[in-house]
């Protein structure tokens, strides 16, 4: 991965505490640790994403309905300005 061993044993590390991933030992050696990622907080990430994304598409559509009835959606000027002279 091109990451030092310290390295990754932090992130690792923040990303146990912050209840992302799940460690556990195996019984035969006590040295190894196995990480698993937790799906719970990954629903709950892709849900409050499906919300933002939601919520940006209604803003923009309101504000380019707005450019249009306004008639600035239609495009650049003959100048190429977007501005009438």
């Amino acid at each position: 991965m091109g990451t030092s061993p310290s390295t990754l044993s932090k992130h690792l590390r923040v990303l146990r505490t912050r209840g992302l991933v799940q460690e556990t030992h195996p019984e035969f050696d006590a040295r190894v640790r196995i990480f698993h990622l937790r799906s719970a907080p990954m629903v709950e990430l892709r849900n409050w994403l499906a919300l933002a994304e939601r919520g940006w598409t209604e803003q923009l559509t309101a504000f380019a309905r707005h450019l249009a009835e306004d008639g600035q959606g239609a495009g650049p000027d003959a100048d190429g300005t977007g501005v009438d002279p």
